[in-house]
């Protein structure tokens, strides 16, 4: 397993916003897409605020790999869906904390139906 960098962890971490593009079955990549990230430990996750039906988090789920664009950083991604309570509790206070500045958009990022669409952002090489 590939592993992130403690230089990638602090730079994505710390990024506002990450594009996300998942990769269609003919190897090509999907439009990239805006999207708020979080670090929980030495991990990476994001969220679908539209939950499992929104048009990206479908496009990451298709075959599980794409790219990531983040403060400064480009990486090739697997994408694995994250369903541990405890992570996700954890994957909530992360959101809830780094985006606090934006109550009325982050509140909805802490619900159950977008804890449903919740993906770990782990490096492929």
């Amino acid at each position: 397993m590939t592993y992130w960098t403690t230089d990638e962890l602090n730079k994505i971490g710390s990024a506002e916003e990450l594009h996300i593009a998942g990769l269609k079955a003919d190897g090509t990549l999907r439009k990239p897409v805006i999207i708020w990230v979080v670090r929980v430990g030495d991990e990476l996750y994001v969220r679908s605020v539209n939950g499992r039906s929104s048009s990206w988090f479908r496009g990451v789920t298709d075959q599980y790999k794409g790219r990531i664009w983040a403060g400064g950083v480009e990486k090739d991604v697997t994408f694995i869906e994250e369903t541990n309570d405890n992570i996700n509790s954890k994957i909530d206070e992360a959101y809830l904390t780094k985006y606090k500045r934006y109550p009325q958009w982050v509140a909805p990022m802490v619900t159950p139906a977008v804890q449903a669409a919740t993906i770990k952002l782990v490096p492929r090489t």
